[in-house]
């Protein structure tokens, strides 16, 4: 039976208390049944200097989501060729899943240069664009009326995952800014120190 899966990418270095609220938020007002975390290996638009090795970032959310069964984590792209354009992973996704419907989950930060995407004509030709914004803040860009793109105003929380790695090279606490279970992961391995 078809699925509504909302597919929300991110490097997720480290998973933060902030994407699980996003996640939760779409799983409850969008109506989607589940939401696959897809980590990406490298996004071509940012820096790799940081970027905690993707199998640790895999095993981190799988701590962080543990609970959730509507939640899972999707390897799917560090096995497609690099760099990853999303275009190409929602298209192996359609080919894996066919029964399923695959939604776009993005920031409203994302949607402002989403035409630059590789092929985002054929992304919005093929799937819905759910964009998260923060409440009472939804800024109307180029594509904002597209009748695939719905925006949704989420209670964000103004937490980054270059904040949370900050804070721990800084020696302060990340209590509550990530899940209890990746704290601990974080600490006994030593990540970004």
């Amino acid at each position: 039976m078809a699925k509504q899966i909302g597919l929300f990418f991110g490097s997720f270095n480290p998973v933060h208390s902030g994407h699980l609220i996003i996640a939760n938020f779409m799983a409850d007002y969008a109506h989607l049944e589940e939401i696959w975390f897809v980590v990406s290996p490298q996004n071509p638009f940012k820096a790799s200097d940081e970027l905690l090795d993707e199998k640790e970032r895999l095993a981190l959310l799988d701590i962080a989501i543990k609970d959730d069964p509507r939640f899972k984590t999707c390897a799917i792209e560090l096995n497609l060729p690099r760099p990853s354009y999303t275009e190409h992973t929602l298209a192996e996704l359609r080919k894996q899943y066919p029964e399923d419907q695959f939604t776009l989950i993005i920031g409203g930060d994302n949607l402002k240069g989403f035409h630059h995407w590789k092929n985002y004509q054929a992304i919005l030709e093929h799937h819905q664009v759910f964009v998260y914004a923060r409440v009472g803040i939804i800024e109307k860009p180029l594509l904002a009326n597209h009748p695939k793109i719905k925006l949704f105003e989420v209670p964000l929380l103004n937490i980054s995952s270059t904040y949370v790695r900050e804070s721990i090279q800084a020696g302060k606490s990340i209590r509550y800014l990530v899940p209890d279970g990746v704290r601990q992961a974080i600490a006994s391995k030593g990540f970004y120190k």
